[in-house]
């Protein structure tokens, strides 16, 4: 399912572009809303302290404060940085989630639940390979 919403992005692009500037997984993931296999990512095992950003367009997503081990397969995070992230509702694959997208350019993150640590509750559940890791410093 590509990217369809109605909102208009700071960071839009032709299709043809976001194939030619990311990797064909990246693609998928970012613009066709597809998921990485759990624990694939380097970035789940990742705990320095810096910033994940979005592999799109480089927009600032999560503070490695936030960063938790779900024991999902995949990067998790208890709270986006202010505006960093949007949401939508994912009725695929016959459930009801709440889909995570890059607040800069509509990118697919992944998706945020409600069994999450305190203090927020949630689990923003994402794919690493729709992020890079920027350390600090």
């Amino acid at each position: 399912m590509a990217v369809t919403s109605k909102t208009a992005y700071p960071v839009e692009k032709p299709d043809a572009d976001w194939q030619k500037e990311l990797t064909r997984e990246q693609y998928m993931v970012l613009r066709k809303h597809a998921t990485e296999r759990a624990g694939t990512s380097p970035l789940d095992k990742e705990y320095g302290k810096g910033a994940y950003v979005c592999a799109g367009c480089g927009h600032p997503l999560f503070d490695s404060t936030t960063k938790f081990d779900s024991g999902t397969g995949w990067p998790s995070f208890w709270d986006p940085r202010d505006g960093a992230v949007g949401t939508t509702e994912d009725r695929s694959f016959f459930m009801r989630r709440i889909e995570v997208h890059c607040a800069n350019c509509g990118g697919h993150l992944g998706h945020v639940f409600d069994d999450g640590p305190p203090p927020t509750g949630q689990r923003y559940c994402m794919n690493g390979v729709a992020m890079k890791f920027v350390k600090e410093g």
